[in-house]
Protein backbone atom coordinates (compact mmCIF):
# COMPACT_ATOMS: atom_id res chain seq x y z
CA UNK A 1 0.00 0.00 0.00
CA UNK A 2 1.08 3.65 -0.22
CA UNK A 3 3.11 5.25 2.50
CA UNK A 4 0.44 4.82 5.18
CA UNK A 5 3.04 4.73 7.94
CA UNK A 6 4.07 8.35 7.20
CA UNK A 7 2.12 10.88 9.27
CA UNK A 8 0.16 13.52 7.35
CA UNK A 9 1.55 17.06 7.40
CA UNK A 10 -0.70 20.15 7.51
CA UNK A 11 0.37 23.77 7.11
CA UNK A 12 -1.82 26.32 8.93
CA UNK A 13 -1.40 29.79 7.36
CA UNK A 14 -2.90 32.80 9.18
CA UNK A 15 -1.49 36.16 10.21
CA UNK A 16 -3.35 35.99 13.55
CA UNK A 17 -1.74 33.83 16.20
CA UNK A 18 -5.06 33.17 17.92
CA UNK A 19 -6.60 31.80 14.72
CA UNK A 20 -3.52 29.66 14.09
CA UNK A 21 -3.85 28.09 17.53
CA UNK A 22 -7.56 27.42 17.01
CA UNK A 23 -6.73 25.65 13.74
CA UNK A 24 -3.91 23.69 15.38
CA UNK A 25 -6.25 22.54 18.12
CA UNK A 26 -8.92 21.60 15.56
CA UNK A 27 -6.51 19.40 13.61
CA UNK A 28 -5.39 17.77 16.85
CA UNK A 29 -3.55 14.49 16.42
CA UNK A 30 -4.87 13.88 12.90
CA UNK A 31 -1.65 15.25 11.44
CA UNK A 32 1.60 17.04 12.16
CA UNK A 33 0.82 20.78 12.16
CA UNK A 34 3.22 23.51 11.02
CA UNK A 35 2.03 27.11 11.60
CA UNK A 36 2.97 29.93 9.23
CA UNK A 37 2.17 33.64 9.59
CA UNK A 38 2.20 34.42 5.85
CA UNK A 39 1.91 32.84 2.43
CA UNK A 40 5.62 33.46 1.91
CA UNK A 41 6.43 31.47 5.09
CA UNK A 42 4.17 28.65 3.87
CA UNK A 43 5.94 28.46 0.48
CA UNK A 44 9.29 28.35 2.29
CA UNK A 45 8.02 25.51 4.51
CA UNK A 46 6.79 23.61 1.43
CA UNK A 47 10.19 24.03 -0.18
CA UNK A 48 11.76 22.29 2.83
CA UNK A 49 9.28 19.40 3.07
CA UNK A 50 6.06 18.47 1.25
CA UNK A 51 2.68 18.77 2.95
CA UNK A 52 -0.60 16.95 2.43
CA UNK A 53 -2.79 19.96 3.18
CA UNK A 54 -2.51 23.73 3.42
CA UNK A 55 -5.17 25.36 5.63
CA UNK A 56 -4.98 29.08 4.77
CA UNK A 57 -6.84 32.29 5.53
CA UNK A 58 -8.00 33.99 2.35
CA UNK A 59 -6.94 37.46 3.55
CA UNK A 60 -3.19 37.59 4.24
CA UNK A 61 -0.52 40.29 4.24
CA UNK A 62 1.65 40.04 1.15
CA UNK A 63 0.50 37.20 -1.06
CA UNK A 64 -3.21 36.50 -0.56
CA UNK A 65 -4.74 33.09 0.07
CA UNK A 66 -5.85 32.92 -3.57
CA UNK A 67 -2.33 33.68 -4.77
CA UNK A 68 -0.96 31.07 -2.37
CA UNK A 69 -3.43 28.57 -3.81
CA UNK A 70 -2.24 29.37 -7.32
CA UNK A 71 1.42 28.89 -6.33
CA UNK A 72 0.72 25.63 -4.50
CA UNK A 73 -1.25 24.27 -7.45
CA UNK A 74 1.62 25.17 -9.77
CA UNK A 75 4.66 24.19 -7.68
CA UNK A 76 3.21 21.50 -5.36
CA UNK A 77 0.38 19.82 -7.31
CA UNK A 78 0.14 16.96 -4.83
CA UNK A 79 -0.89 19.27 -1.97
CA UNK A 80 -4.54 20.11 -1.19
CA UNK A 81 -5.63 23.57 -0.05
CA UNK A 82 -8.58 24.55 2.20
CA UNK A 83 -9.34 28.27 2.39
CA UNK A 84 -10.77 30.04 5.45
CA UNK A 85 -12.80 33.12 4.63
CA UNK A 86 -15.04 35.75 6.23
CA UNK A 87 -18.74 35.85 5.26
CA UNK A 88 -18.10 38.84 3.02
CA UNK A 89 -15.67 36.84 0.92
CA UNK A 90 -17.73 33.76 0.15
CA UNK A 91 -17.74 34.64 -3.52
CA UNK A 92 -13.94 34.73 -3.46
CA UNK A 93 -13.86 31.33 -1.78
CA UNK A 94 -16.16 29.87 -4.40
CA UNK A 95 -13.89 31.31 -7.06
CA UNK A 96 -10.98 29.64 -5.28
CA UNK A 97 -12.80 26.30 -5.45
CA UNK A 98 -13.01 26.79 -9.19
CA UNK A 99 -9.25 27.38 -9.14
CA UNK A 100 -8.72 24.02 -7.47
CA UNK A 101 -9.11 24.43 -3.71
CA UNK A 102 -10.21 21.23 -1.97
CA UNK A 103 -12.79 23.04 0.18
CA UNK A 104 -13.42 26.21 2.19
CA UNK A 105 -14.72 27.15 5.63
CA UNK A 106 -16.13 30.46 6.86
CA UNK A 107 -15.28 32.48 9.92
CA UNK A 108 -15.88 32.37 12.77
CA UNK A 109 -14.34 28.93 12.67
CA UNK A 110 -15.92 26.19 14.79
CA UNK A 111 -13.04 23.89 15.81
CA UNK A 112 -15.18 20.74 15.60
CA UNK A 113 -16.34 21.54 12.07
CA UNK A 114 -12.82 22.42 10.97
CA UNK A 115 -11.43 19.22 12.50
CA UNK A 116 -14.01 17.08 10.66
CA UNK A 117 -13.26 18.88 7.40
CA UNK A 118 -9.50 18.32 7.77
CA UNK A 119 -9.97 14.66 8.65
CA UNK A 120 -12.38 14.16 5.74
CA UNK A 121 -9.91 15.79 3.34
CA UNK A 122 -6.99 13.71 4.62
CA UNK A 123 -9.08 10.51 4.40
CA UNK A 124 -10.07 11.39 0.84
CA UNK A 125 -6.40 11.88 0.01
CA UNK A 126 -5.52 8.53 1.57
CA UNK A 127 -8.20 6.71 -0.43
CA UNK A 128 -7.14 8.48 -3.62
CA UNK A 129 -3.51 7.49 -2.98
CA UNK A 130 -4.60 3.90 -2.39
CA UNK A 131 -6.51 3.92 -5.65
CA UNK A 132 -3.50 5.30 -7.50
CA UNK A 133 -1.31 2.65 -5.91
CA UNK A 134 -3.75 -0.12 -6.78
CA UNK A 135 -3.81 1.11 -10.37
CA UNK A 136 0.01 1.06 -10.33
CA UNK A 137 -0.03 -2.53 -9.06
CA UNK A 138 -2.52 -3.58 -11.74
CA UNK A 139 -0.44 -1.86 -14.41
CA UNK A 140 2.65 -3.61 -13.03
CA UNK A 141 0.93 -6.99 -13.25
CA UNK A 142 -0.07 -6.20 -16.84
CA UNK A 143 3.51 -5.20 -17.73
CA UNK A 144 4.83 -8.37 -16.09
CA UNK A 145 2.97 -10.42 -18.71
CA UNK A 146 5.97 -9.67 -20.93
CA UNK A 147 8.09 -11.85 -18.62
CA UNK A 148 6.10 -15.00 -19.36
CA UNK A 149 6.79 -14.62 -23.08
CA UNK A 150 10.49 -15.41 -22.64
CA UNK A 151 12.14 -18.77 -21.93
CA UNK A 152 15.64 -17.32 -21.59
CA UNK A 153 16.56 -16.55 -17.98
CA UNK A 154 19.08 -13.82 -18.90
CA UNK A 155 16.50 -12.10 -21.13
CA UNK A 156 13.91 -12.30 -18.33
CA UNK A 157 16.21 -10.32 -16.04
CA UNK A 158 16.58 -7.58 -18.67
CA UNK A 159 12.83 -7.40 -19.24
CA UNK A 160 12.19 -7.31 -15.48
CA UNK A 161 14.60 -4.40 -15.18
CA UNK A 162 12.76 -2.49 -17.93
CA UNK A 163 9.39 -3.15 -16.26
CA UNK A 164 10.67 -2.01 -12.88
CA UNK A 165 12.22 1.18 -14.24
CA UNK A 166 9.00 1.99 -16.11
CA UNK A 167 6.71 1.41 -13.12
CA UNK A 168 8.94 3.34 -10.70
CA UNK A 169 9.51 6.11 -13.28
CA UNK A 170 13.24 5.88 -12.86
CA UNK A 171 16.00 6.12 -15.42
CA UNK A 172 18.98 4.05 -14.25
CA UNK A 173 19.28 0.40 -13.30
CA UNK A 174 21.32 -2.78 -13.65
CA UNK A 175 20.37 -6.44 -14.04
CA UNK A 176 22.97 -9.06 -13.08
CA UNK A 177 22.34 -12.67 -14.07
CA UNK A 178 24.28 -15.86 -13.32
CA UNK A 179 23.86 -19.55 -13.96
CA UNK A 180 25.67 -22.68 -12.82
CA UNK A 181 26.80 -23.89 -9.41
CA UNK A 182 29.69 -21.42 -9.24
CA UNK A 183 27.21 -18.51 -9.41
CA UNK A 184 29.73 -16.55 -11.47
CA UNK A 185 28.22 -13.62 -13.32
CA UNK A 186 27.21 -14.52 -16.88
CA UNK A 187 25.39 -11.42 -18.07
CA UNK A 188 24.97 -7.77 -17.06
CA UNK A 189 22.34 -5.45 -18.54
CA UNK A 190 22.62 -1.69 -17.93
CA UNK A 191 20.07 1.06 -18.47
CA UNK A 192 20.78 4.80 -18.28
CA UNK A 193 24.54 4.59 -17.74
CA UNK A 194 26.92 6.32 -20.13
CA UNK A 195 29.94 4.10 -19.43
CA UNK A 196 28.08 0.78 -19.47
CA UNK A 197 31.16 -1.25 -20.51
CA UNK A 198 33.08 -0.17 -17.44
CA UNK A 199 30.12 -1.02 -15.25
CA UNK A 200 29.77 -4.46 -16.83
CA UNK A 201 33.47 -5.11 -16.29
CA UNK A 202 33.12 -4.24 -12.59
CA UNK A 203 30.11 -6.56 -12.12
CA UNK A 204 30.95 -9.38 -14.56
CA UNK A 205 33.67 -10.94 -12.46
CA UNK A 206 34.37 -14.41 -11.15
CA UNK A 207 33.49 -13.28 -7.63
CA UNK A 208 29.94 -14.52 -7.04
CA UNK A 209 27.10 -12.28 -5.96
CA UNK A 210 25.39 -13.99 -3.04
CA UNK A 211 21.80 -13.62 -4.22
CA UNK A 212 20.59 -16.26 -1.75
CA UNK A 213 21.48 -13.95 1.14
CA UNK A 214 18.98 -11.35 -0.17
CA UNK A 215 15.54 -12.66 0.78
CA UNK A 216 13.42 -9.93 -0.77
CA UNK A 217 13.59 -6.50 -2.37
CA UNK A 218 15.27 -4.16 0.08
CA UNK A 219 17.31 -0.98 0.40
CA UNK A 220 21.03 -1.29 1.11
CA UNK A 221 23.69 1.26 2.00
CA UNK A 222 26.78 -0.98 1.89
CA UNK A 223 28.01 -4.36 0.72
CA UNK A 224 29.64 -6.07 -2.30
CA UNK A 225 27.33 -4.36 -4.81
CA UNK A 226 28.24 -0.94 -3.47
CA UNK A 227 31.93 -1.90 -3.63
CA UNK A 228 31.59 -3.06 -7.25
CA UNK A 229 29.83 0.15 -8.27
CA UNK A 230 32.44 2.26 -6.53
CA UNK A 231 35.16 0.43 -8.47
CA UNK A 232 33.34 1.55 -11.63
CA UNK A 233 33.47 5.19 -10.51
CA UNK A 234 29.98 5.36 -9.01
CA UNK A 235 29.13 6.21 -5.42
CA UNK A 236 25.47 5.40 -4.73
CA UNK A 237 24.24 6.35 -1.27
CA UNK A 238 21.44 3.78 -1.32
CA UNK A 239 20.49 0.92 -3.64
CA UNK A 240 17.20 -0.83 -4.24
CA UNK A 241 18.25 -4.47 -4.56
CA UNK A 242 15.70 -6.91 -6.00
CA UNK A 243 16.73 -10.60 -6.03
CA UNK A 244 15.26 -13.07 -8.52
CA UNK A 245 15.68 -16.67 -7.40
CA UNK A 246 15.41 -19.70 -9.66
CA UNK A 247 14.73 -23.24 -8.50
CA UNK A 248 18.19 -24.40 -9.57
CA UNK A 249 21.42 -22.40 -9.67
CA UNK A 250 20.16 -19.75 -12.05
CA UNK A 251 19.33 -16.40 -10.54
CA UNK A 252 20.23 -12.76 -10.42
CA UNK A 253 19.51 -9.36 -9.00
CA UNK A 254 18.10 -6.03 -10.17
CA UNK A 255 19.87 -2.94 -8.85
CA UNK A 256 18.46 0.60 -8.88
CA UNK A 257 20.39 3.56 -7.42
CA UNK A 258 18.47 6.06 -5.34
CA UNK A 259 19.92 9.06 -7.24
CA UNK A 260 18.09 12.29 -6.30
CA UNK A 261 14.71 10.65 -5.70
CA UNK A 262 14.38 8.78 -2.38
CA UNK A 263 12.65 5.40 -2.55
CA UNK A 264 9.16 5.19 -1.06
CA UNK A 265 7.57 2.14 0.63
CA UNK A 266 5.09 1.88 -2.25
CA UNK A 267 8.01 1.45 -4.65
CA UNK A 268 9.32 -1.44 -2.59
CA UNK A 269 5.96 -3.16 -2.92
CA UNK A 270 6.03 -2.73 -6.70
CA UNK A 271 9.61 -4.04 -6.79
CA UNK A 272 8.59 -7.15 -4.84
CA UNK A 273 5.68 -7.70 -7.21
CA UNK A 274 8.00 -7.53 -10.23
CA UNK A 275 10.43 -9.91 -8.48
CA UNK A 276 7.64 -12.42 -7.83
CA UNK A 277 6.57 -12.47 -11.49
CA UNK A 278 10.18 -12.58 -12.71
CA UNK A 279 10.95 -15.46 -10.36
CA UNK A 280 8.02 -17.47 -11.72
CA UNK A 281 9.19 -16.72 -15.28
CA UNK A 282 12.77 -17.83 -14.48
CA UNK A 283 11.52 -21.05 -12.89
CA UNK A 284 9.32 -21.76 -15.93
CA UNK A 285 12.35 -21.19 -18.16
CA UNK A 286 14.37 -23.59 -16.02
CA UNK A 287 11.69 -26.29 -16.29
CA UNK A 288 11.49 -25.79 -20.05
CA UNK A 289 15.25 -26.13 -20.52
CA UNK A 290 15.42 -29.13 -18.19
CA UNK A 291 12.70 -30.85 -20.20
CA UNK A 292 14.44 -29.89 -23.43
CA UNK A 293 17.74 -31.22 -22.14
CA UNK A 294 16.14 -34.51 -21.08
CA UNK A 295 14.92 -34.87 -24.65
CA UNK A 296 18.58 -34.62 -25.75
CA UNK A 297 20.01 -37.04 -23.16
CA UNK A 298 20.39 -40.78 -23.54
CA UNK A 299 18.58 -42.66 -20.77
CA UNK A 300 21.12 -45.48 -20.45
CA UNK A 301 24.43 -43.60 -20.43
CA UNK A 302 23.44 -40.10 -19.34
CA UNK A 303 25.35 -38.51 -22.25
CA UNK A 304 23.77 -36.69 -25.20
CA UNK A 305 21.84 -38.60 -27.85
CA UNK A 306 21.99 -38.49 -31.66
CA UNK A 307 19.34 -35.76 -31.84
CA UNK A 308 21.58 -33.42 -29.87
CA UNK A 309 24.64 -34.48 -31.85
CA UNK A 310 23.13 -33.30 -35.13
CA UNK A 311 22.17 -29.96 -33.57
CA UNK A 312 25.63 -29.44 -32.04
CA UNK A 313 27.43 -30.58 -35.20
CA UNK A 314 25.49 -28.15 -37.41
CA UNK A 315 26.18 -25.33 -34.97
CA UNK A 316 29.91 -26.07 -34.71
CA UNK A 317 30.31 -26.38 -38.49
CA UNK A 318 28.76 -22.93 -38.93
CA UNK A 319 31.01 -21.54 -36.22
CA UNK A 320 34.10 -23.13 -37.78
CA UNK A 321 33.18 -21.67 -41.17
CA UNK A 322 32.70 -18.23 -39.65
CA UNK A 323 35.99 -18.19 -37.76
CA UNK A 324 38.07 -20.32 -40.14
CA UNK A 325 38.69 -23.00 -37.51
CA UNK A 326 38.54 -26.78 -37.74
CA UNK A 327 36.86 -29.66 -35.92
CA UNK A 328 37.25 -33.41 -35.71
CA UNK A 329 34.52 -36.05 -35.49
CA UNK A 330 35.16 -39.45 -33.89
CA UNK A 331 32.86 -42.43 -34.50
CA UNK A 332 33.36 -45.31 -32.02
CA UNK A 333 31.91 -48.79 -31.94
CA UNK A 334 32.43 -51.39 -29.21
CA UNK A 335 34.04 -54.50 -30.68
CA UNK A 336 31.92 -57.64 -30.43
CA UNK A 337 29.50 -56.02 -27.98
CA UNK A 338 26.83 -58.59 -28.84
CA UNK A 339 28.95 -61.17 -27.00
CA UNK A 340 28.77 -59.05 -23.84
CA UNK A 341 24.98 -59.11 -23.93
CA UNK A 342 24.86 -62.82 -24.83
CA UNK A 343 27.31 -63.99 -22.15
CA UNK A 344 26.57 -61.55 -19.32
CA UNK A 345 23.05 -60.31 -19.97
CA UNK A 346 21.59 -56.99 -21.03
CA UNK A 347 21.83 -55.51 -17.52
CA UNK A 348 25.62 -55.92 -17.57
CA UNK A 349 25.59 -54.64 -21.15
CA UNK A 350 23.83 -51.45 -20.09
CA UNK A 351 26.23 -50.99 -17.16
CA UNK A 352 29.14 -51.48 -19.53
CA UNK A 353 27.86 -48.75 -21.83
CA UNK A 354 27.34 -46.43 -18.87
CA UNK A 355 30.88 -47.10 -17.62
CA UNK A 356 32.25 -46.66 -21.15
CA UNK A 357 30.57 -43.22 -21.32
CA UNK A 358 32.40 -42.29 -18.10
CA UNK A 359 35.74 -43.39 -19.57
CA UNK A 360 35.12 -41.42 -22.75
CA UNK A 361 34.10 -38.33 -20.79
CA UNK A 362 37.37 -38.48 -18.89
CA UNK A 363 39.33 -38.44 -22.17
CA UNK A 364 37.85 -35.22 -23.64
CA UNK A 365 37.46 -31.55 -22.75
CA UNK A 366 34.34 -29.88 -21.38
CA UNK A 367 33.93 -27.98 -24.64
CA UNK A 368 33.77 -31.24 -26.62
CA UNK A 369 30.52 -33.15 -27.19
CA UNK A 370 30.04 -36.85 -26.40
CA UNK A 371 26.88 -38.53 -27.68
CA UNK A 372 25.55 -42.07 -27.87
CA UNK A 373 24.71 -42.48 -31.54
CA UNK A 374 22.77 -45.70 -31.05
CA UNK A 375 23.31 -49.21 -29.70
CA UNK A 376 27.00 -49.52 -28.86
CA UNK A 377 28.07 -46.63 -31.08
CA UNK A 378 29.32 -43.29 -29.74
CA UNK A 379 30.38 -40.07 -31.40
CA UNK A 380 32.69 -37.37 -30.10
CA UNK A 381 32.84 -33.85 -31.54
CA UNK A 382 36.17 -32.14 -30.90
CA UNK A 383 35.96 -28.37 -31.46
CA UNK A 384 38.94 -26.33 -32.71
CA UNK A 385 40.72 -29.60 -33.49
CA UNK A 386 42.25 -30.65 -36.81
CA UNK A 387 42.64 -34.14 -38.26
CA UNK A 388 46.02 -35.05 -36.74
CA UNK A 389 45.18 -33.87 -33.19
CA UNK A 390 41.83 -35.66 -33.60
CA UNK A 391 43.58 -38.91 -34.49
CA UNK A 392 45.81 -38.49 -31.42
CA UNK A 393 42.76 -38.08 -29.17
CA UNK A 394 41.11 -41.10 -30.82
CA UNK A 395 44.18 -43.23 -30.18
CA UNK A 396 44.30 -42.08 -26.55
CA UNK A 397 40.64 -43.00 -26.16
CA UNK A 398 41.18 -46.42 -27.76
CA UNK A 399 44.07 -47.16 -25.37
CA UNK A 400 42.14 -45.92 -22.31
CA UNK A 401 39.17 -48.15 -23.10
CA UNK A 402 41.42 -51.17 -23.63
CA UNK A 403 43.10 -50.58 -20.25
CA UNK A 404 39.81 -50.06 -18.36
CA UNK A 405 37.92 -52.82 -16.57
CA UNK A 406 34.15 -53.22 -16.61
CA UNK A 407 31.71 -55.01 -14.33
CA UNK A 408 30.66 -58.54 -15.28
CA UNK A 409 28.67 -61.41 -13.79
CA UNK A 410 31.86 -63.43 -13.43
CA UNK A 411 34.53 -62.95 -10.81
CA UNK A 412 36.93 -61.45 -13.29
CA UNK A 413 36.13 -57.96 -14.61
CA UNK A 414 35.21 -57.51 -18.23
CA UNK A 415 37.53 -56.00 -20.86
CA UNK A 416 36.34 -54.40 -24.07
CA UNK A 417 37.91 -52.63 -27.02
CA UNK A 418 36.66 -50.05 -29.49
CA UNK A 419 37.25 -49.29 -33.14
CA UNK A 420 37.40 -45.59 -33.98
CA UNK A 421 36.93 -43.70 -37.23
CA UNK A 422 37.96 -40.04 -37.56
CA UNK A 423 36.86 -37.37 -40.04
CA UNK A 424 37.59 -33.64 -39.94
CA UNK A 425 36.20 -30.32 -41.10
CA UNK A 426 37.10 -28.90 -43.58
CA UNK A 427 39.42 -31.71 -44.70
CA UNK A 428 36.71 -34.29 -45.38
CA UNK A 429 33.60 -32.21 -45.93
CA UNK A 430 31.44 -29.30 -44.84
CA UNK A 431 28.17 -31.01 -43.83
CA UNK A 432 27.14 -32.94 -40.76
CA UNK A 433 25.89 -35.88 -42.85
CA UNK A 434 29.09 -36.04 -44.88
CA UNK A 435 31.39 -35.97 -41.85
CA UNK A 436 29.33 -38.62 -40.02
CA UNK A 437 29.26 -40.86 -43.07
CA UNK A 438 33.04 -40.71 -43.56
CA UNK A 439 33.77 -41.21 -39.84
CA UNK A 440 31.40 -44.21 -39.84
CA UNK A 441 33.13 -45.71 -42.89
CA UNK A 442 36.55 -45.15 -41.31
CA UNK A 443 35.31 -46.94 -38.18
CA UNK A 444 34.22 -49.95 -40.27
CA UNK A 445 37.60 -49.94 -41.97
CA UNK A 446 39.20 -50.15 -38.51
CA UNK A 447 37.03 -53.19 -37.76
CA UNK A 448 37.95 -54.81 -41.07
CA UNK A 449 41.63 -54.37 -40.23
CA UNK A 450 41.28 -56.37 -37.01
CA UNK A 451 39.37 -54.11 -34.56
CA UNK A 452 40.82 -52.24 -31.56
CA UNK A 453 42.35 -49.60 -33.77
CA UNK A 454 41.90 -46.09 -35.18
CA UNK A 455 41.44 -45.16 -38.82
CA UNK A 456 41.25 -41.83 -40.63
CA UNK A 457 38.72 -40.94 -43.32
CA UNK A 458 41.77 -40.00 -45.41
CA UNK A 459 42.60 -43.75 -45.64
CA UNK A 460 39.35 -44.61 -47.39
Amino acid sequence: MPDSAARSRVLVVDDTRFDREIAREAVGDAAEVVCCASAEDALAALALAPADLVLSDLQLPGLSGSELLERVRRDHPGTDVILITAHASVDSAIAALRMGAADYVTKPVRPDDLGRLVRRTLERRRLAAENVHLRDLLATVEDCRLLSASLDAAEIHGVALDVLLTRLRRRRGIAVFHRGPSLATDDVACRGYGDADRLRAALASDKPIDVESIEHADLTTSGPLHDALRSAGLAPQQLLVVPIHGRAAEGGVLILPEDDQPFRPAELEIARLVATHAQVAVQNAERYHQAKERAFVDDVTGVYNARYLFTALDHEIRRAERYGSSLALLFLDVDRFKLVNDHHGHLVGSRTLRRLAEVLTGCIRQVDTLARYGGDEFTILLVDTGLEPGLAVAERIRASVAESRFESRAREPLSITVSVGVSAFPTHGATAEGLLDLADKAMYRAKSLGRDRTCSASDL
